[in-house]
């Protein structure tokens, strides 16, 4: 009685079809994988960002900072 059998999925799989339909459900699995794919381009972006920030702080290290002037006012 604690666990499901293969019946109790395939009913609860067609009363979902029959509520939702097969084009809204279609409609969110391609939502669903368009923001799948939008978060590992971002995770992607994000680690390349992440190099080139080390890249940036490696030549940071090597510049000179001089002081700056500052305009006089009149």
């Amino acid at each position: 009685m604690g666990s499901f059998s293969i019946w109790h999925w395939l009913i609860v799989l067609v009363i979902v079809l029959l509520v939702f339909g097969t084009k809204k459900l279609r409609n969110i699995g391609e939502d669903l994988g368009g923001a799948v794919k939008g978060f590992k381009q971002g995770m992607r972006e994000g680690s390349d960002a992440a190099a080139g920030s080390a890249d940036t702080a490696q030549i940071a290290k090597q510049t000179i900072d001089a002081p700056a002037r500052e305009k006089e006012k009149s």
